[in-house]
């Protein structure tokens, strides 16, 4: 057992005193006795198991000592940092506002005013003499609120209410309440501790929501809700018992049908209720089997249907309104080998379709009579597209939101008949952007194995390819999710200092079809790790990045996995910077009482099992801390976060300062008021981010 600090008291006075040349703080030690954890007759010790007693004063001691030691060491930056926030700041318009969208008779949009943290949720029925409404007004919802998120907002379908969701810790427990538009009056209707998710009945009066298990966090519940009845009297529709699935509930764009949808990572099952009889039994529309996916949207006489049967990359097929089994599904787009079917939006005569290949998604339109299919073309050598709001079932026109490296978020009409396209929406960038300031590349790395890896990268014109440059790369690579190549106003203050910044697509995503997902889970997870490193190391060699300036990012699993490639790679990096780190993966996934678990045993596997248990172990960043040199390193957290617990960043960053040989920075933010997303508001995330950009630039290479 290690020697503990007598007191948390005296760190505190020992880190009061510190400058930024101070020596790092001594780590915390296991509290009265270590824990230990055995299974298959291998026993690991955990020194800093205690830290996960958040109501503990000392753990909230510990947390405060590490904010001071960090704030003492970045003190030196301070004059930096206040300067990157006013950069990224000035970037943004102070009273900009989304694209309007029609839904029912109203234009819908959101809009910010100037010094406002929050969104004003407006809208404006169709018509020349219409005033402008404001529905929400975040600003005023959130006064006194160090946290706040505003979600579900859901319009009924007569446009008379509106439901919403507000959480004020950043747990991600909402209280529901229900809005009358026309006076801005709230009925009397709460509803505690729910998930913010809600959909609306056909008769303007029924509400659907979602519970989550308080303490695992899983959406486990869907419960229905008559206005103006107690909360008590509500109605139980549909639970999960399976510990593996979560639930949600909505309205089909048609407003036809209710949905709830019972998902895990490799099976889904949905069921369908009229929505014009909101008390009715929901039924099955195919039931769950092991390695079935199936997403299912209604249009006209029939269900279309996105499913894996069959098809690894996706198919979509469709099948009668009163025939659902698969053994009624005919295809619609066959599976393509070479092509990832990501999503589909429906419309009365149309049939929109994402699709990726090549590791860039494209949008693709299909008529329904039957007549040529176009897909919309782009310019950039690497994007971002997907469509955009589309509420409206009637309608010729698709909207979808473009992006690139050197692209601001931009969104477009397409009419689909005449294949003519309008600019709705270009998101300003103020400070004297200019596109061509900056270049993007497309590039394959070949991994260690010989498998091409995409990375995207931008960089000033100005920034030469000689070596010499800094470079931050960035990667996720869990869940499937693709990383697109989008537009970052913020990264701009690291591209005008001369850092390159890239993005690697490593296995794990799909961004090269669903294979290369499956490609880096479960027992092959190491892949995406060493995917990363190979990217790095080859973005040196091409002399992109300098060999003493070669940075990584990454948050949640993609803490993970700059946690994993910092353990085997540790020279590689200049610096690393760990936000909301995923990195305790063996005690996490052993834990079935804590939120996330139960849900991704295939995304990772159960422990529980030996060779899941072992392979897991050896890539578990805090179970591969060792005594040897790493790089500088910032790690960031939330106190109240609901997926990645705080308690594994702040043991991870314990057992660093324990065993380490270096004396890099080793800096550990906890914000003591947020949760997973850091902090709310417009402009306070900025400090977050400006935060980071100091620690890499005060780490970067002199030129």
């Amino acid at each position: 057992m290690s020697r503990r600090l007598s007191s948390c008291t005296a760190l505190l006075l020992l880190l009061s005193a510190v400058t930024a040349l101070a020596q790092a703080p001594a780590p915390p030690v296991a509290r009265r006795q270590s824990h230990a954890m055995s299974i298959h007759g291998h026993t690991r010790v955990d020194d800093y198991y205690w830290l996960r007693e958040r109501g503990d004063p000392e753990v909230i001691a510990y947390l405060e000592a590490e904010n001071a030691y960090s704030e003492a060491m970045m003190a030196g930056s301070a004059t930096l940092q206040s300067e990157l926030v006013a950069e990224m700041r000035d970037r943004i318009r102070k009273d900009d506002s989304t694209a309007p969208y029609l839904l029912n008779g109203y234009w819908y949009w959101q809009r910010f005013v100037e010094g406002g943290e929050y969104a004003l949720w407006c809208r404006r029925a169709d018509r020349p003499d219409a005033a402008d409404e404001v529905m929400f007004d975040g600003n005023e919802m959130a006064a006194g609120a160090s946290y706040f998120s505003l979600a579900g907002v859901e319009v009924s379908p007569d446009a008379r209410l509106a439901v919403f969701g507000v959480d004020t810790v950043g747990r991600r427990f909402y209280t529901l309440r229900v809005k009358d538009l026309a006076t801005g009056a709230l009925l009397d209707d709460e509803i505690r501790d729910v998930t913010g998710e809600a959909a609306w009945a056909l008769d303007n009066r029924t509400l659907f929501y979602t519970r989550q298990d308080p303490q695992t966090l899983r959406t486990w519940q869907v419960w229905r809700h008559a206005l103006g009845t107690p909360v008590a009297d509500d109605v139980l529709v549909h639970q999960e018992d399976d510990t593996t699935f979560e639930c949600s509930v909505w309205r089909s764009k048609s407003d036809r049908y209710l949905m709830i949808a019972s998902s895990q990572t490799v099976s889904d099952e949905v069921r369908l209720l009229e929505a014009d009889n909101p008390t009715g039994a929901f039924r099955v529309f195919q039931p769950r089997r092991r390695g079935l996916e199936y997403s299912v949207e209604h249009q006209g006489d029939r269900f279309l249907v996105r499913t894996n049967l069959e098809a690894t990359n996706f198919r979509l097929v469709e099948c009668p309104l009163d025939r659902t089994g698969l053994e009624a599904w005919r295809d619609v787009v066959p599976h393509r080998p070479d092509v990832l079917l990501e999503g589909f939006e429906v419309f009365r005569d149309w049939l929109v379709l994402a699709e990726r290949h090549d590791g860039l998604t494209h949008l693709r339109v299909l008529p329904g009579d039957g007549g040529a299919a176009h897909t919309l073309a782009f310019a950039d050598p690497t994007w971002s597209v997907s469509p955009e709001a589309n509420p409206a079932m009637d309608s010729d026109v698709l909207r979808y939101r473009y992006t690139s490296l050197t692209t601001p978020p931009t969104v477009y009409a397409f009419d689909m008949r005449t294949r003519e396209q309008t600019q709705l929406k270009r998101q300003e960038v103020l400070g004297g952007f200019d596109a061509a300031n900056y270049v993007a590349e497309y590039l394959r790395v070949p991994a260690r194995d010989g498998t091409l890896v995409p990375v995207s990268l931008v960089r000033r014109v100005t920034t030469p390819v000689d070596g010499t440059a800094p470079l931050l790369l960035y990667g996720y690579g869990s869940y499937g999710y693709s990383q697109g190549a989008r537009f970052n106003g913020n990264a701009l203050s690291l591209l005008d200092r001369g850092f390159v910044y890239a993005i690697a697509h490593v296995r794990g995503g799909q961004e090269m079809g669903r294979q290369w997902y499956e490609d880096g889970k479960l027992l092959k997870k190491l892949n995406t790790f060493t995917d990363f490193i190979d990217c790095g190391r080859a973005l040196v060699e091409r002399r992109y990045a300098s060999p003493d300036g070669l940075f990584a990012m990454g948050g949640s699993a993609g803490g993970l996995l700059v946690g994993a490639a910092m353990n085997l790679e540790p020279g590689l990096w200049s610096g690393v910077v760990a936000h909301v780190p995923f990195v305790d993966v063996v005690t996490t996934m052993l834990d079935d009482s804590i939120p996330l678990t139960t849900g991704e045993y295939d995304e990772w596997g159960n422990p529980n099992d030996k060779a899941y248990y072992d392979y897991m172990l050896s890539y578990s960043p805090y179970d591969q801390v060792e005594a040897k040199a790493y790089p500088a390193l910032l790690v960031t957290t939330g106190l109240h976060d609901s997926q990645v617990q705080y308690w594994e960043p702040a043991k991870w960053v314990a057992k660093l300062r324990a065993l380490r040989t270096d004396t890099n920075p080793l800096l550990l933010r906890t914000n003591l008021d947020a949760g997973h997303g850091g902090r709310s508001g417009r402009y306070r995330a900025l400090e977050e981010a400006a935060l980071a950009y100091a620690f890499l630039l005060g780490l970067a290479p002199a030129r």
